[in-house]
């Protein structure tokens, strides 16, 4: 007969993974990677946090098997161990939306309302990339664009989004897309857009989605910028 004793310590381990998470900012650690590779300094201003808080932190995660480290002279540098973490986590935000009493609250006040704003799905936008008749916008922070986007996209600086987006062609049909369903960048540049008389759509997830589902993916500085 198996162990008992082993089966606790076994699940025990599952629920140390789970307990990683158990933390805002970790969260937000592991949302931020889902992007790519960061340094932890890079990381601690994206959370808002001291660069020892955020290392403490990182610790924790590395500790639990969920992100990995290299060394690059006096930098480190973290990045998800596998596909599967951000599958994990992209899973735990879907329980949690579905599942969680009141969570659509928080999300409407980080988000805006977001009744006006209408979606496209990956399918939907993969099959309008062949047209050539789409404009897409990645508002993203610029090493996030260059790591990886959509092909032909336009890079679109989320720090200076109104002074570019007044660039884009007022005939144009426009999708914009950034980290996922909880970035708040795309929705604020459909806002902006419409407000200029641009029609635009929202991508309904965001690039990891996208590079999860095996769809195309460019590198580089492949489009120009929306300020070019």
């Amino acid at each position: 007969m198996a162990s008992r004793a082993a089966k606790e310590a076994l699940f025990d381990q599952f629920a140390d993974v789970a307990k990683a998470l158990g933390n805002g900012r970790r969260a937000e650690l592991i949302d931020v990677l889902a992007q790519g590779e960061r340094s932890v300094e890079v990381l601690a201003g994206e959370i808002n946090q001291t660069t020892a808080n955020t290392s403490h932190h990182l610790r924790v995660l590395a500790r639990s098997g969920l992100v990995a480290t290299r060394r690059d002279g006096n930098h480190i540098y973290y990045r998800l161990t596998s596909v599967r973490v951000a599958e994990f986590w992209s899973a735990l935000r879907d329980v949690a939306v579905r599942h969680v009493a009141g969570i659509s609250d928080y999300v409407d006040a980080y988000l805006g309302p977001r009744d006006g704003i209408d979606t496209v799905s990956r399918e939907e936008l993969a099959a309008d990339l062949e047209s050539g008749s789409l404009v897409v916008l990645d508002v993203r922070p610029r090493a996030e664009y260059e790591a990886g986007h959509i092909p032909n996209a336009v890079s679109i600086d989320p720090m200076r989004l109104y002074d570019q987006i007044r660039k884009v062609p007022r005939g144009a049909k426009v999708v914009a897309y950034c980290r996922g369903s909880f970035c708040a960048y795309a929705c604020e540049a459909v806002r902006a857009l419409e407000a200029e008389g641009v029609a635009a759509r929202r991508l309904e997830e965001g690039f990891p989605e996208w590079r999860r589902a095996g769809l195309p993916v460019e590198t580089g500085t492949t489009k120009a910028s929306a300020t070019a």
